[in-house]
């Protein structure tokens, strides 16, 4: 092991930091900047249907599906090169996006976004192991990088809305350009060069299978949330899993693989990329119900809430910068476990609210959720790159990021589909009697078609099955809730007793390998 000491980053490294935060900041917002501008896309270009979905979807299922790719690219060619690689590409990229004359045209550029964003999340990382050597140093790092990704996510409906006053629709694709163009000034100065010196060319059998079975299994996850459960989605899932098992058999028989599966042998990579899927289902799977509460049971419009979700994320974003100077005075088991019950009291609390008075309940819940589980992302995120040797952080860095998305895609699933069933089963009980059957239907559908049917009805029938809509949805809301605070207490249980035996202030490995079968090089300069 290097002497922490002696390895502590300088300015340069802190200001290279910042702009691997911006490019973070990025690549969040294009994921949520797009939805305030969904009307005028569908006023302009005129998309069907299933074209504005694919609009909407593409980008961050192209990401999802590039993750792995881009991560061992980025070990064998070089993560600063990939990296600028990318921030050039993503640039391109929104600028088609923004100008686009059809719905093609922008399911296209936006596909090709995602694959430029893939860059950004494990490239990104897997620098920030190689600038920042000393243990509180990299944690400090690693919550600046966390924090990225929550303000691009919370400040993406704001500025697109700032901008949608003033321009037209693809002015919200324009944000990523100065931010890229800074990376490609100041990378090439600010950021190390770091590759795997021993490695080979990139496997593109390897690459196309990881994309299409990642691709088919986050898209069917999806839809199921979307639709329900329906055979497309299914045979989309089962179709991934059998892609993706090919593609293990593919690794296993490769000498130099795409993806190295000995990284799973190291128990702490495991334990933590575990409880990391676990977190962002949590997380991401009681949101889905938060945003529709906020807007469809109070009635609050897209801006409001968007600014009662803001404490939330400044929660998040205060704790994760917090959260470094925790973890390395506290067993990993103490954080994991001490954070997953507190995460679990702020989702029971949520169990509490009603039709009518649940706002500063939902508020102040997700304000001790975010507080609670910003550590554990940190932790997690340190423990499952830096676990791994150093030639292999990038490959760690895009399993760590595709199990994010993975872990959100199954949140929004499962928990939406089991609140959906309540739902329904709730509701079914309830419509008005008199109620067309075509409208019982829609209402039936969602929360959001209920509300459609119920301002085209008279109003004793148009309340009534507004108020039944709306408390189905809760009930299903609470369950959903306590199940999440379920599934929270589990794995803080399980990450204490896998980690029981981890130190105080462990050194999470950044030189030598976890296990001595990985022959480790040294970094080389580009």
């Amino acid at each position: 092991m290097i002497d922490a000491r002696a390895s502590k980053a300088g300015r340069r490294a802190w200001i290279g930091l910042v702009v691997l935060a911006l490019a973070a900041v990025v690549y969040s917002l294009d994921l949520t900047v797009l939805h305030l501008a969904v009307p005028r896309i569908s006023a302009e270009l005129e998309p069907s249907t299933a074209q504005l979905l694919w609009i909407i979807d593409i980008y961050g299922f192209f990401v999802a599906g590039s993750l792995l790719t881009m991560g061992t690219l980025g070990d064998r060619v070089g993560r600063r090169r990939i990296l600028l690689i990318g921030a050039a590409g993503f640039s391109v990229t929104s600028v088609l996006a923004a100008f686009s004359t059809s719905p093609e045209m922008l399911i296209t550029s936006r596909a090709l976004m995602g694959l430029a964003g893939a860059t950004i999340g494990p490239s990104t990382l897997s620098l920030i192991f190689n600038m920042f050597r000393e243990p509180q140093q990299r944690s400090v790092a690693i919550g600046v990088w966390i924090s990225s990704f929550s303000v691009g996510s919370a400040i993406g409906p704001l500025l697109g809305g700032v901008l949608l006053e003033f321009f037209w629709w693809g002015s919200v694709f324009l944000l990523a350009l100065p931010v890229m163009a800074l990376l490609l000034v100041l990378g090439p100065h600010l950021l190390p060069e770091y590759r795997d010196p021993q490695a080979r060319s990139l496997d593109l059998r390897s690459a196309g299978m990881s994309l299409a079975s990642v691709l088919l299994v986050i898209a069917g996850l999806k839809q199921i949330a979307q639709d329900g459960p329906a055979a497309t989605p299914v045979l989309a899932i089962i179709a991934g899993l059998v892609l993706g098992t090919f593609f293990v058999r593919r690794q296993r028989s490769l000498s130099d693989p795409f993806m190295d599966f000995r990284l799973f042998q190291i128990r702490t990579f495991n334990v933590a990329l575990a409880t990391n899927v676990v977190a962002v289902f949590v997380v991401i799977g009681y949101f889905l119900f938060v945003a529709q509460y906020l807007q469809l049971v109070l009635g609050l419009s897209p801006v409001q809430a968007g600014l009662w979700s803001l404490p939330s994320a400044l929660g998040f974003i205060v704790m994760s910068n917090v959260a470094p100077r925790i973890v390395h005075r506290v067993s990993p088991a103490s954080v994991l476990g001490t954070c997953f019950v507190l995460a679990s009291v702020g989702l029971s609390t949520l169990t509490q609210v009603g039709t009518l008075d649940g706002l500063a309940v939902i508020v102040s819940a997700s304000v001790t959720i975010s507080l609670a589980l910003a550590p554990v992302f940190t932790l997690t995120t340190e423990l499952i790159v830096g676990s791994a040797p150093p030639e292999r952080a990038g490959a760690a860095s895009g399993i760590s990021e595709t199990a994010t998305e993975l872990g959100g895609a199954l949140g929004i699933a499962m928990l939406g589909s089991i609140g959906m069933a309540v739902y329904r089963a709730a509701l079914e009980g309830r419509l008005p009697a008199g109620l067309p059957a075509e409208a019982a239907q829609a209402a039936l559908g969602t929360l959001g078609g209920a509300l459609g049917v119920a301002r085209q009805l008279s109003d004793p029938l148009g309340v009534a099955l507004l108020s039944a809509a709306r408390n189905g949805f809760v009930q299903g809301f609470h369950l959903a809730a306590a199940l999440s605070a379920a599934i929270a207490i589990v794995a803080g249980v399980v990450a204490v007793l896998a980690l029981r035996r981890d130190p105080v202030n462990r050194e999470v490995n950044t030189n030598e390998p976890s296990k001595p079968e990985f022959a480790i090089s040294d970094a080389s300069a580009d």
